[in-house]
């Protein structure tokens, strides 16, 4: 297997209700074209679930309500998983490209976690139109506009945060 190198391109910065991506200084001409996205992905890691006892974690007792007993981590969105690795779509608020800061509506992260990469949402991309998903999970939103006012509090069996 070939070496991995990971570089992170900056951090989440979460204050008072306002979610900022600052990246590094070097990063900030990778910004050149994102304006006119409404939304980004961003991959980010979990870098408090770094650690021997969470990246060894394949299965989930019932993490959802309505969900099988035992789910595989890759059938969840977990944050105990082999490499931490995270992925949100957010929508872009502002671009600061002075200072390499992304606003953001929302992001389910915390604060000082760093970024690994942006991407931005292109629908033809990104987007399935008729998705297939479990039978346990169908009553959930079908969009992101959908699931902010969705109440996830009623999905989960607990708080899997790390």
């Amino acid at each position: 297997m070939a070496n991995l190198r990971l570089d992170t391109i900056g951090v989440i910065s979460i204050e008072n209700g306002t979610v900022e991506l600052v990246l590094e200084h070097k990063y900030i001409p990778a910004l050149v074209g994102l304006d006119g996205f409404s939304h980004i992905q961003v991959l980010w890691w979990l870098s408090s679930c770094d650690n021997p006892m969470d990246r060894s974690k394949m299965t989930e007792h019932q993490p959802y309500k309505n969900g099988p007993d035992v789910l595989g981590t890759f059938a969840t969105r977990s944050p105990y998983r082999p490499n931490p690795v995270a992925l949100d779509c957010s929508q872009v608020t502002y671009i600061d490209h002075d200072k390499g800061v992304i606003g953001l509506a929302w992001l389910d992260a915390f604060n000082g976690s760093p970024i690994l990469d942006i991407k931005p949402y292109i629908p033809g991309i990104d987007r399935v139109e008729i998705p297939n998903v479990p039978e346990w999970c169908r009553h959930w939103p079908h969009s992101y506009e959908e699931s902010g006012d969705y109440d996830w509090e009623n999905v989960f069996t607990s708080d899997k945060s790390c």
